[in-house]
């Protein structure tokens, strides 16, 4: 039997079955992950990708020690001069050049920004030596397209009491109307945070989302402080330092919004026991409290208890080996690529163990795959994933900390010309059915006909130092 439905279960005779094969041979093959295509190689700690809005023709790699370097997509070929080299980079423990991302309008404007380390000279703080400071500066390019000029703008800089849990991520909201940097800082590197960081909303941002204006600019007596605050973030006129949009995250490592619905996705490190994915909808007014360190993922962490307005991760995982186990998420994206068969879906790895998975949004527990086994490199290893990235045609990377960046291969067939859209071959396949058969076997259409079939699921994020 070739076709069954809840309103005909016939046999069809084996010319008319036939040609319905050949015609449902039309519809177009469900597409796939077919591996990773290493685009680059040979680079030093690479640790996460970019691209200038509508530039379709480069990658920009940030590399640990302060230098960004741009893979030309038409050639394959990295630029062999730097597009800027930060020299002051303090690259120690978890700090370096942790990611940049571009101004909404850089087409017309040229500016960019960085999270960056840098030696702050050893300050003191929560009584340890500081080994560095996070800061957030901004560049323009120069006249030449891929070269910066080096001079920096400062932004905004905070003091870190130890080298790990810096967070790292920067990036701009596709929802927003202003020019807002969403910044992602860790809770300081303590364990269990007992100096409570995460949870301080006066005079400390570690272990926050902070989220700040650009374009303005409400200090001007102070150099290092250029942004004005949005006057819509949740602590504007209330307790809590205006520049706050959410908190209570350990070490968010990697997040992204996705293109479609500007729904934020935050991977955050766990300490013992679980690995966390937060997520933000795209119509939150911020103010979302994550719980660390109360809780680590779904679990009390020390005994703390879910309090009201608690916001629990969407998915969260065991700690140790397995297909389903790590230590150190990585955040990923929704895809938003061409590949009809990956829409939606959420990438997301970890970086001890090296898995990679993907999960449906909006059933993230029930659809969690692990796709290892279909990210088969042409070339190279995938051994240390430390950041996904996208492109301006939203194709979707893998960096890897000992230097390879890896591009997600999609197989994505063209659809046949001339062809019949999906409902037109499956109602041309019933009328040929119905006309070979006696009238008496025609059952009256169900309310239940079936539809085009569901697309299919192929099936990640953190610090290098926990």
């Amino acid at each position: 039997m070739l076709y069954q439905s809840s309103f005909l279960r016939v046999s069809t005779s084996p010319s008319v079955a036939a040609m319905i094969a050949a015609l449902l041979l039309t519809l177009p093959a469900s597409a796939a992950i077919t591996g990773l295509e290493r685009v680059a190689t040979g680079l030093s700690s690479p640790m996460y990708v970019s691209h200038a809005p509508g530039d379709f023709t480069r990658l920009f790699i940030c590399q640990k020690g302060g230098v960004i370097r741009i893979l030309n997509l038409a050639t394959g070929l990295i630029n062999p001069v730097p597009f800027l080299t930060i020299s002051d980079t303090d690259a120690g423990g978890d700090g370096g050049l942790q990611s940049m991302a571009f101004h909404p309008d850089y087409a017309t404007n040229g500016l960019f920004y960085v999270h960056v380390t840098v030696d702050n000279g050893g300050v003191m703080i929560d009584g340890v030596t500081s080994p560095f400071s996070s800061h957030i500066r901004e560049y323009a390019v120069s006249a030449a397209p891929d070269v910066a000029n080096p001079a920096a703008t400062e932004i905004l800089s905070w003091v870190q009491p130890r080298s790990n849990h810096n967070g790292g991520w920067i990036g701009f909201s596709p929802g927003d109307v202003g020019s807002y940097l969403y910044i992602m800082s860790g809770d300081g590197g303590k364990q269990n945070d007992p100096d409570d960081n995460a949870q301080t909303l006066v005079g400390e941002p570690l272990g926050k989302v902070l989220r700040v204006d650009v374009d303005g600019d409400d200090f001007p007596g102070d150099p290092d402080r250029n942004y004005a605050v949005p006057p819509s973030n949740p602590f504007v006129s209330l307790a809590g330092d205006d520049e706050i949009w959410a908190y209570g995250l350990r070490n968010p490592w990697r997040a992204s919004f996705d293109l479609e619905t500007a729904d934020l996705w935050i991977g955050d490190v766990g300490q013992s026991a679980r690995e966390e994915i937060d997520f933000q909808a795209s119509t939150s007014s911020g103010g979302e409290n994550y719980a660390w360190n109360r809780r680590e993922g779904l679990i009390a962490h020390q005994g703390g208890a879910l309090l009201p307005g608690d916001v629990e991760p969407v998915y969260d995982y065991a700690h140790g080996p397995g297909d389903f186990t790590g230590n150190s998420v990585v955040g990923g994206y929704v895809y938003r690529g061409a590949d009809v068969d990956l829409q939606g879906l959420y990438f997301f790895a970890d970086t001890v163990f090296g898995n990679v998975w993907t999960f449906d949004p909006s059933d993230p527990v029930n659809t969690v795959v692990r796709i290892n086994d279909q990210l088969v490199p042409d070339l190279g290893a995938l051994d240390v994933p430390v950041s996904f990235g996208e492109d301006a045609a939203s194709n979707l990377y893998i960096v890897d900390f000992l230097g390879d960046v890896f591009r997600i291969s999609a197989d994505t067939p063209p659809m046949p010309v001339p062809t019949l859209s999906v409902w037109g071959t499956l109602a041309l396949a019933f009328l040929l059915i119905s006309a070979a058969l006696p009238l008496r076997s025609r059952a009256s259409p169900s309310p239940n006909m079936p539809g085009m079939p569901n697309t299919g699921i192929a099936g990640g994020p953190t610090s290098v130092a926990r």
